[in-house]
């Protein structure tokens, strides 16, 4: 699988604003300049983690984004499932249970094996890493 800038530029800003949030709304301007990604890009971003429930946007001069939940309550999955959409390395109904499948041999596909071992790998993998363990390692080395 592999993730589009979407989803590495979305987490990118998503921690930058765990880490800097803590103390108040952060504007997206100072994510920008401090991840280096095109504020109008940043502000797509932002649109689709709002919509999933991930960000509150405040109005007024001290506005800004913040995190709609705790760090620790966010999942790397959730952000990049709002950001990407399904996770799925491929398309297979070997994989989703009930999905009409487009692939002549589905029925006897042993590979449909593979498919959904590296499926559950990946959600399991970032489904088990939180925000506020990437806020801590971010003050640890000093990154973001």
């Amino acid at each position: 699988m592999k993730l589009s800038t979407k989803g590495r530029y979305g987490l990118r800003a998503f921690i930058d604003l765990a880490v800097y949030g803590e103390e108040g709304p952060v504007s997206l301007t100072s994510i920008a300049a401090r991840q280096e990604i095109s504020l109008n890009y940043l502000e797509q971003l932002m649109a689709k983690l709002r919509k999933a429930g991930l960000v509150e946007s405040i109005r007024g001069v001290n506005g800004g984004y913040r995190l709609a939940r705790p760090a620790e309550e966010i999942s790397v999955g959730a952000v990049l499932r709002a950001l990407e959409g399904d996770l799925k390395p491929v398309e297979c109904a070997g994989i989703d249970a009930g999905k009409e499948s487009h692939c002549t041999g589905s029925g006897t596909c042993v590979s449909r094996i593979v498919w959904k071992r590296i499926n559950d790998s990946i959600n399991n993998t970032v489904d088990s890493i939180f925000i506020g363990e990437l806020v801590r390692e971010s003050k640890n080395i000093n990154i973001t």
